[in-house]
């Protein structure tokens, strides 16, 4: 059987309350790299809390997911999934 290797994340600042969209074969390293400032894009806007996860059998499913959450459409379905966790902190943004 193989195994789910590869996620869509969404990690919310703690600082700005926005949120950052990535996909990772290793999830454990990238929410290592984030935490600690190692990711470029994100080291300005720590601290993060990861509030989703979806794993995927294949890297290509992983990559099309992201890029639609990235999407107004995309977005607008988060927004729902996520709303009783999103609830919790009162501005956010994606």
């Amino acid at each position: 059987m193989s195994k789910l290797r590869h996620c869509v994340y969404i990690l919310q600042s703690l600082k700005d309350h926005n949120f950052y969209i990535g996909s990772s074969s290793d999830l454990k390293q990238r929410l290592t790299d984030h935490f600690h400032g190692k990711v470029k894009s994100t080291s300005f806007r720590r601290p993060f809390k990861l509030i989703f996860c979806e794993f995927f059998l294949s890297k290509k499913d992983a990559l099309r997911r992201e890029k639609y959450f990235k999407t107004t459409a995309g977005k607008r379905s988060l927004k729902l999934v996520l709303r009783t966790s999103l609830e919790e902190v009162k501005s956010y943004k994606i």
